[in-house]
C-alpha cells in the first residue's frame, strides 16, 4: 500500500472537513437565529451553506472510496507474502476465495460485491494511477472510477493509458475539451469513454464489428409480474432506425385522448409491428438516422468510423451502405478540419428550419441540461436570448433541450447560457451556480497516407467509389502523379456552400 498516496488522500479529507464543518455551522447558526451581516439574505445564505456541504460531502465520499481501494489492494499483498508459494492451481483459488471471505465479512457485503471490489483495487493500484489520484483527490467518484475501469477492460497497458490520459490528463496531446470526467454524470461520462475507446481501438472497428455481427440474436427473459424483457443484439444502425420509427409512430398517436405515456405506445407500436405487421391505424413513418461521415472513409481510402447520432462511432463500411442503399436521412456537413466541429449556418427570421434543426442535433448530440441523456429526434429548438428581447436564430443563440428542461427553462430561474457555433449552453440555476454543460469530443479528420481503397484494416475490400458522370474515376488530373482520387459522390457540393 503506498503510504504517500494515502497521506496525501487523508490531508485532503481533513481541509474538506474543515470545509464541512464550516456549511454546518452557517446552517446552525442561522436556525439559531443569529444576527446575520447588514444586507444578507439568512435563507439564502442556508440554502447556499447546504450545496456548498452538499459539495463537501461529495468529495469525502470519493475520497473515503480511494482510502478504501488502497486498503484493499494492501490486504491483498500482505496477504499473499504471509502464505506460502501454492502448490497447485486449486490451492491459489482456494486462497483467492479466502481473501474475499475475509474482505466481504468486513465490509459485511457480499462475496460477489467483495470480489469486485477487489477487481477494481487491483485494476486502479497497478494500472490507472491518474484514476486513483483524482478519486483520492475528490475530483471524481466511485461511480467514475469503475466506469474508467470497464471502459480499460481488455485493452492492453499503452491504450488503456492513453484513454485514462485523454480524460484525466489536461497536459496530454488530446486532451478532452469540454467537461472535465468529474463534471459529467457517470452515465455521459461512460458514453464518452466508450466513444473514445471505439476510436481509437488498437483492433479495428471493422473487425469487432464484424465478430459482434455474427453474435446476433434476439434474447427473451422472463420477470416479474407476469412481465418479460425482449432484447435483440443487432448492428447499431439497425438499432438506431427501429428506435426512431418506433418513437415517431408513437408521438403520432399521442393527443388528449390518449391515456398511455410515450414509453407505453413506443412498446405496443412497437410489439404490433412484430405481431402482426403494420398494424391497422398505427402510423409507419420513415426512419430517421443522421450520420456523419468523414469524407475520406466515404470515398473508401481511409478506416476512420463515422458517427452515428445517438449511438457513437460506427464502421465506415456500415456508413457506407446506408449511403448506397440511398439513405434519404444523411445530411453532408462541412467540418472544420483543424478541429472536427461542423461550421455554423445562419438565419434572421424566427422560425428554426429542419436543417438548422439537425445542424443542433449534430452540436448538442442530445439534451443541453447537464446529465440529460435524451437525444430524441424532435427535441426543442429553443432561443436562449428570446426572439422578442432581440434574440436572433443563429446556431449561437439556440439550444435542443428536451421537454422537460424547456418547461424547466420556462417555469423557473434555470437559465441556458454561453452557447457558440460548436459548444452546447451551459445553465445557471436559481441560487446563481454555473453548471457548464457536456461539449462533443470533435476530432480532427485522419489523411490516409496513400490515397487508395483500404482493404488492410477490415474495410469492405468489394466496395468501389461511385463513379461519376464526367468519367473522371480513375484518371489523374492534369499534371497529377500516383494513384487517381476517387470522385465526390455529391457533385453538388458547391451549391451547398454556395447557399
Amino acid at each position: 500500500m503506498e503510504s504517500t498516496a494515502v497521506a496525501a488522500t487523508l490531508e485532503a479529507m481533513a481541509a474538506s472537513f474543515v470545509a464541512l464543518a464550516a456549511c454546518a455551522g452557517r446552517v446552525d447558526g442561522n436556525a439559531a437565529g443569529n444576527v446575520a451581516p447588514a444586507g444578507a439574505d439568512p435563507l439564502q445564505d442556508e440554502a447556499d451553506a447546504c450545496l456548498d456541504g452538499l459539495a463537501e460531502v461529495g468529495g469525502l465520499e470519493a475520497m473515503m472510496a480511494a482510502l478504501k481501494v488502497h486498503f484493499a489492494a494492501g490486504y491483498v499483498h500482505a496477504a499473499a507474502a504471509l502464505a506460502a508459494p501454492a502448490g497447485s492451481p486449486q490451492e491459489c483459488t482456494a486462497r483467492e476465495m479466502a481473501v474475499t471471505a475475509e474482505v466481504a465479512c468486513v465490509l459485511t457485503v457480499s462475496e460477489r460485491s467483495a470480489a469486485a471490489l477487489l477487481a477494481d483495487s487491483a485494476t486502479l493500484t497497478e494500472g490507472l494511477p491518474l484514476t486513483l489520484a483524482a478519486l483520492g483527490a475528490g475530483t471524481i467518484s466511485w461511480q467514475h472510477a469503475r466506469v474508467m475501469c470497464d471502459e480499460t477492460s481488455g485493452l492492453d497497458p499503452a491504450a488503456a493509458a492513453a484513454l485514462e490520459a485523454h480524460f484525466l490528463d489536461p497536459a496530454a496531446p488530446f486532451a478532452a475539451r469540454g467537461c472535465p470526467a468529474g463534471e459529467l454524470v457517470p452515465g455521459r461520462f461512460r458514453a464518452k469513454a466508450r466513444s473514445w475507446r471505439e476510436r481509437h481501438h488498437p483492433v479495428s472497428i471493422e473487425a469487432r464489428h464484424r465478430k459482434g455481427a455474427k453474435e446476433r440474436r434476439l434474447e427473451l427473459v422472463p420477470d416479474r409480474d407476469g412481465m418479460a424483457w425482449l432484447s435483440a443484439y443487432v448492428a447499431a444502425d439497425v438499432a438506431a432506425g427501429v428506435w426512431s420509427r418506433a418513437t415517431d409512430a408513437a408521438r403520432a398517436l399521442q393527443g388528449p385522448a390518449e391515456a398511455r405515456t410515450l414509453t407505453q405506445l413506443r412498446a405496443d407500436v412497437a410489439t404490433s409491428w412484430l405481431l402482426a405487421g403494420i398494424a391497422e391505424g398505427t402510423p409507419s413513418p420513415r426512419a430517421q438516422v443522421l450520420v456523419t461521415v468523414p469524407v475520406f472513409s466515404l470515398l473508401g481510402v481511409a478506416t476512420e468510423p463515422a458517427t452515428l447520432d445517438g449511438y457513437g462511432p460506427i464502421p465506415a463500411s456500415m456508413a457506407r451502405r446506408l449511403v448506397a442503399d440511398g439513405a434519404t436521412s444523411l445530411m453532408r456537413v462541412l467540418t472544420d478540419p483543424r478541429s472536427g466541429a461542423p461550421l455554423e449556418i445562419g438565419r434572421t427570421s424566427y422560425p428554426v428550419p429542419k436543417a438548422m434543426r439537425q445542424w443542433l442535433r449534430l452540436r448538442d448530440g442530445r439534451c443541453p441540461f447537464p446529465g440529460c441523456n435524451n437525444h430524441s429526434l424532435d427535441n426543442e429548438a429553443d432561443h436562449l436570448l428570446a426572439w422578442s428581447d432581440g434574440g436572433g436564430t443563429g446556431i449561437s443563440n439556440l439550444g435542443q433541450p428536451c421537454r422537460k428542461h424547456h418547461r424547466l427553462k420556462h417555469s423557473s430561474r434555470w437559465k441556458p447560457v454561453g452557447a457558440t457555433k460548436d459548444q452546447r449552453p451551459g445553465w445557471i440555476s436559481p441560487s446563481g451556480r454555473a453548471y457548464p454543460s457536456e461539449q462533443q469530443d470533435w476530432e480532427p479528420p485522419h489523411w490516409p497516407d496513400h490515397p487508395g481503397i483500404a482493404g488492410e484494416d477490415g474495410e469492405d475490400p468489394e466496395w468501389e467509389p461511385p463513379t461519376g458522370p464526367d468519367g473522371l474515376a480513375g484518371a489523374a488530373g492534369p499534371g497529377e502523379t500516383g494513384p487517381p482520387l476517387p470522385v465526390d459522390p455529391f457533385p453538388d457540393w458547391e451549391l451547398f456552400i454556395a447557399a
